[in-house]
């Protein structure tokens, strides 16, 4: 099963996807992909991975992968891949096909992959064009993974919404 869940920041976006990750893997403890690259040293950013962390406690195992998700996913296994936004981040510099090709790649994989992304597409067009090429990816991306997920769901207030 492949599973969007879409929202804004501080949404409960995260909280929602591990509750269903947990739900769908009763077998084996699921995985937890994180794709926040802490390169840029922020530590606002880091204080939000810790609370993350803390989140999670010892319900997941997590593994850390800024680019290349596709390839640690298992077949007949449960993945929570926090966050989509993040990875489009992280992969600017290619291609969107290269990216489209990822996704469909992952849609075809024979394991239960919950995804998080966060809504960037109620603003202002952005001035700079590196945001602007964020943005419109992750509309694009957005529209790719609500294509091959079974289900999506936006996520307000911490309340979900089914939309597919």
């Amino acid at each position: 099963m492949k599973i969007l869940y879409y929202g804004g920041q501080k949404s409960g976006k995260s909280r929602c996807a591990e509750a269903k990750t947990l739900e769908l893997s009763t077998d084996t403890k699921p995985y937890y992909l994180a794709t926040y690259n802490n390169s840029y040293h922020d530590e606002e950013m880091q204080e939000r991975i810790n609370q993350h962390q803390q989140q999670r406690t010892n319900k997941f195992i997590s593994i850390e992968e800024p680019i290349k998700i596709g390839s640690l996913i298992k077949e007949k296994h449960s993945y929570l891949i926090d966050c989509m936004s993040m990875w489009i981040l992280n992969t600017l510099d290619l291609e969107i096909e290269a990216l489209f090709r990822e996704l469909e790649s992952l849609s075809h994989k024979d394991a239960n992959i919950i995804f998080v992304l966060n809504d960037v597409s109620s603003g202002v067009i952005p001035l700079d064009k590196e945001s602007r090429k964020f943005v419109d990816r992750s509309g694009v991306i957005g529209q790719k993974l609500a294509e091959i997920c079974d289900e999506v769901y936006e996520v307000k207030l911490g309340l979900t919404s089914k939309l597919k």
